[in-house]
């Protein structure tokens, strides 16, 4: 059974949609990411669509459902990489996305993340004297 992975970078989850998502894997991942909301204490959640080609009304509100279970649970939403395309049909579906924030990629997003909860610390992984990261 197919999963969506959903990382945790410091007090945010990351979740990069790599596939089209079909009602089952949708919901799935729902349900998933509210209860790491949950489990975590996160503070955001950043969704990467960046490679998702077309987005239906069923996905629009799923998305939407996320943000709003998220800020339930005292957590923000912000989804990035949006295709022009995209951004088109959920406008001629009527789907605004309320409480749903965007960015063009996912550094911005996560700069909005940090800049919405007040924290200069999001990621705890991240060195301050420069910027190569040991793996």
């Amino acid at each position: 059974m197919d999963k969506i992975p959903i990382l945790r970078m410091g007090s945010f989850l990351l979740v990069t949609i790599q596939v089209d998502l079909y009602d089952r894997l949708a919901l799935d991942l729902e349900a998933d990411l509210v209860q790491m909301v949950n489990k975590t204490s996160s503070k955001g959640v950043l969704i990467d669509i960046s490679a998702v080609s077309i987005v239906d009304s069923f996905m629009g509100r799923i998305i939407g459902n996320i943000a709003s279970m998220s800020k339930i649970l005292d957590a923000e939403t912000v989804v990035v990489g949006m295709q022009p395309a995209v951004a088109i049909t959920l406008i001629e579906l009527g789907l605004p996305l309320k409480g749903v924030h965007t960015a063009l990629d996912v550094e911005k997003g996560m700069n909005l993340l940090k800049s919405m909860i007040g924290d200069d610390h999001g990621d705890e992984d991240e060195t301050d004297d420069d910027d190569t990261f040991a793996e």
